[in-house]
């Protein structure tokens, strides 16, 4: 397992976080063909995997996922000045994006509105070798309704070291999710509940992710921010 979810208390990450298998889609008209999705049903985040979630002391800050609240004190003069005093000068406020309610997943297709399920970004466009390094992704569901932040338990680097004789080679891309779930690999992918004003740090260049309102009743927004930052910088959630 590759995923490492910051946490000190094992009981309040399991009690927002379920998970699942995989699936590929064939013929849904919402999603691309070949789209990997969360196959439920949604089971407890068992303790011994919560336990196995924890980092150790080799785990970079760059490729670590947090869970976070807005600080304490004065709220900044503009939400896109929010990220300004977390240590990154050069992080970059990237909008926001508006999600329904009930969505299995919610990243769309921008050219035709198909959703694209789990997925890894490549803002940074790095190589296999550099894939660790790119910034991550600050977010914060600004509601009214809960969302969810999906990853998988495998990253990109281990994906393509399993399919490829020469992973050094590639730039590692969302495709390569694909033929990894098509070709009948293991794969798990986790759902963490982030209710408004809560939110998360973590290496969507890295991590197979995507967000979720599936069961609310209630659509939401999230804003997002990309950036170096050092572990820590915000009030944790678990």
């Amino acid at each position: 397992m590759n995923l490492a979810v910051a946490h000190t208390d094992p009981a309040a990450l399991i009690s927002r976080c379920e998970t699942a298998g995989v699936r590929t889609v064939l013929n849904e008209a919402d999603y691309e063909s070949g789209a990997v999705l969360p196959a439920g049903p949604w089971q407890p985040l068992a303790t011994e995997l919560a336990a196995r979630l924890k980092p150790d002391a080799t785990t970079a800050d760059d490729t670590l996922v947090e869970l976070v609240k807005l600080p304490d004190g004065p709220a900044p003069v503009s939400l896109a000045a929010l990220a300004d005093p977390l240590g990154d000068p050069d992080a970059v406020h990237l909008g926001q994006a508006a999600s329904p309610a009930k969505a299995l997943t919610t990243t769309p297709n921008y050219q035709d509105g198909r959703r694209i399920g789990l997925h890894v970004d490549n803002w940074d466009r790095l190589d296999y070798d550099s894939k660790d390094t790119g910034r991550r992704r600050l977010c914060f569901n600004l509601g009214p309704g809960a969302c969810y932040l999906l990853l998988a338990d495998l990253d990109i680097r281990t994906i393509c070291r399993t399919l490829y004789s020469d992973p050094g080679s590639r730039y590692p891309h969302t495709d390569d999710l694909r033929a990894y779930v098509a070709s009948h690999r293991s794969l798990r992918v986790l759902r963490i509940r982030l209710d408004p004003g809560e939110g998360y740090i973590a290496p969507t260049e890295l991590l197979p992710h995507d967000g979720s309102t599936e069961g609310q009743s209630e659509p939401s927004t999230a804003a997002f921010w990309l950036g170096h930052w050092p572990r820590g910088v915000l009030p944790a959630l678990v």
